[in-house]
């Protein structure tokens, strides 16, 4: 039988477009999932905008101060869709009213807030999550899939990157609802908690613990104005950072992410080469995942006339998730990692195994991203306390 699970989102930017659209369309697509989200209610301080959104993606009511949208007794989950400076004091008051919880990412402004966040919903008891959705994309979940059955073998080497293009302009001003990551107090950090996060998350997910880094930053832009209090103030926020790391497993990673790469709005790649292949992905060409395989896990080296990297169109309906969606060959985008990340949120409560990043998982991402921004400002290899 259906469960009803009342949403009350906080927030009504892309990311909260993002998940609405998930929450909406989950039952379409994943029936077998026995909760029914419904979108009950939604909360912003500007009470036109937050109506606008309320009619556009059909949740029943509106509030203008998200302490009353955790209060309500017909809300069971809060959806947290703010600035990071945000995150922790929600999530704490949600966990005390016992309502399920789902976070944006990064976890928190930093370690020491996510320390307090996992502790409330542990004592809670609470479901929780943290929304890295790259983990849901079909051709990294296969690229997990294929790791797992040792098809990669030893890992020597794990590189990604992170690159777009939308600050480079001086004049771009800091703060305010649509530029909040520029600001330092908003955001905690920029690219780092932005954009690297992402490929932390995924990095650790396909390759295990990050244990040491030694990372490199720059802000080019040193002053731009400030929307909210209208003066020209120092950027605190990182605008590049590249970065080079130890794995628990022996093997080396780099990353590197930044706004000032023009020309790329959203070149997001990963590669990982081990003793026995290779995997590669590109978000750009999101359907495919590029194998490369030298011998197979029983230790039988391929044919050498057949030897080479090979796409995998990643459609077809054994390949994670896609025997939901459409017939094979036809692809799914951007908007599909959510209603995935929500169906496996579900699933986790139903079944009582939870669905990753947890709070608890997420933390580790955010301590490898305040390690970086410590070595960066050191200049020297710092641990992440990362096991």
């Amino acid at each position: 039988m259906a469960k009803a699970l009342n949403v009350g989102m906080i927030g009504y930017g892309f990311m909260a477009r993002a998940h609405s659209n998930a929450w909406r369309r989950v039952a379409n697509f994943f029936p077998e999932v026995e909760h029914r989200p419904a979108l009950k209610a939604v909360a912003a301080r500007s009470e036109d905008k937050v109506r606008a959104f309320a009619e556009v993606w059909g949740y029943e009511s509106v509030e203008t101060d998200w302490q009353r949208l955790v209060a309500r007794d017909d809300i069971d989950l809060v959806d947290i869709c703010v600035p990071n400076h945000m995150h922790k004091q929600i999530a704490l008051a949600a966990a005390a009213a016992g309502k399920w919880i789902t976070c944006e990412k990064p976890l928190a402004m930093s370690t020491a807030e996510g320390e307090e966040m996992v502790s409330a919903v542990e004592r809670a008891g609470v479901p929780n999550m943290v929304w890295y959705n790259y983990r849901r994309v079909p051709a990294i979940t296969l690229a997990k899939q294929l790791i797992d059955e040792g098809r990669i073998g030893r890992p020597y080497h794990y590189r990604a990157q992170f690159l777009q293009d939308w600050t480079i302009a001086p004049d771009v001003p800091q703060g305010g609802a649509a530029l909040w990551r520029l600001d330092v107090h908003a955001a905690g950090s920029g690219v780092t908690g932005d954009l690297l996060a992402h490929n932390i998350d995924t990095a650790m997910w396909l390759n295990g613990p990050i244990v040491r880094v030694m990372a490199e930053t720059e802000t080019f832009v040193k002053e731009r104005l400030h929307q909210e209090t209208g003066k020209v103030e120092p950027v605190g926020i990182d605008d590049a950072c590249m970065v080079m790391a130890r794995f628990a497993n022996g093997s080396l990673g780099l990353f590197e992410s930044t706004r000032y790469a023009r020309g790329h709005k959203a070149l997001k790649t990963l590669e990982l080469n081990g003793e026995a292949g290779s995997v590669s992905f590109d978000l750009h060409d999101d359907q495919w995942l590029s194998f490369f395989e030298y011998h197979t896990p029983a230790g039988q080296k391929i044919d050498s006339h057949t030897t080479g990297w090979r796409k995998i169109h990643v459609t077809n309906f054994e390949h994670p998730y896609m025997d939901h969606w459409w017939v094979p060959g036809l692809t799914i985008g951007y908007e599909h990692t959510f209603v995935h990340t929500v169906a496996d949120f579900l699933k986790g409560v139903e079944s009582g195994t939870p669905a990753e990043p947890t709070f608890k998982t997420a933390l580790q991402t955010q301590r490898v991203c305040d390690a970086i921004l410590k070595s960066a400002k050191s200049g020297q290899w710092a641990e992440t306390g990362v096991a």
